[in-house]
């Protein structure tokens, strides 16, 4: 990936002239920034990222999704985009992939090769991760949802340092204490580098029997609920294991699936 530069100097789009004012011009056109977390992975974090931003986009707000977890990028799959490539233009830079109502950018859909590896020191990703931001063609957002892999590593303290403004976290976690010991040190992340926490959501919090629809806790029960009150945070929902919605994840149908799940509707509610 390279770039151009616009400004007057006539340099490289990361020059301190015109770079940091470029992306700075790019992120006021967005209103709100969501950076969905966890300490932890496996915890289903990027399938409730899509599901914030094609919730929120079917509520009529104009959303994008960056996908920042550049060594497993999931949200091609999920919205069944693996084939599919983003645009590029002298004049606008990198053209989002609309699907469903989302503006979707991933690292997922420049590669050749899906199965392709990306083997990136912490420089390049943080290069990377300021090229997306800032020479994609966003355009004016209500949100822009970024899914950032777990942990509080190079992506997201990269997003904290060159986003501008205020930005809000929704950290995603399991109810067993092997997922809430990592995202209590995500919290602590968000408290050192000023991002607010709107709030936890408990995922994989039960398991609905397809059969008998009886509820059943496979690891533990309210972890995340406990966490969230510890923190005097907001519980925005509790969100079952969901055999049709994993699916539905697995064969990138989310978009025609959204609607059925309705816990996800507390989460928009509650941001």
């Amino acid at each position: 990936m390279s770039s151009q530069c616009s400004g007057s100097c006539g340099s490289c789009s990361s020059c301190s002239s015109c770079g940091e004012d470029k992306l700075g011009k790019k992120m006021a056109l967005i209103k709100r920034k969501i950076f969905v977390l966890s300490g932890k992975g496996g915890v289903g974090k990027s399938s409730v990222a899509a599901a914030i931003a094609l919730k929120l986009a079917a509520s009529g707000r104009k959303v994008g999704l960056l996908d920042a977890d550049f060594h497993g990028p999931s949200q091609p799959t999920i919205f069944g985009a693996q084939s599919q490539k983003m645009g590029y233009s002298e004049e606008n830079g990198i053209i989002p992939l609309p699907v469903s109502g989302v503006a979707l950018v991933s690292v997922g859909l420049l590669l050749d090769d899906p199965d392709q590896a990306v083997v990136w020191r912490g420089p390049a990703k943080m290069g990377v991760l300021k090229q997306l931001l800032e020479d994609t063609s966003w355009g004016e957002l209500d949100d822009l949802v970024l899914d950032f892999p777990p942990g509080t590593g190079d992506e997201i303290l990269s997003a904290c340092q060159l986003i501008p403004g205020e930005k809000q976290a929704v950290v995603v976690t399991t109810p067993q204490e092997v997922s809430l010991a990592d995202c209590r040190k995500c919290l602590d992340f968000c408290s050192k580098v000023e991002v607010k926490v709107s709030g936890i959501v408990e995922n994989m919090s039960c398991f609905i029997c397809p059969d008998c629809g009886k509820s059943h806790a496979l690891f533990s029960a309210d972890g995340g609920k406990k966490m969230a009150e510890n923190y005097h945070l907001p519980l925005l929902a509790q969100l079952p294991l969901d055999p049709a919605f994993m699916t539905a994840c697995d064969s990138g149908e989310l978009p025609s699936e959204i609607d059925s799940f309705a816990a996800f509707d507390k989460i928009i509610e509650n941001l």
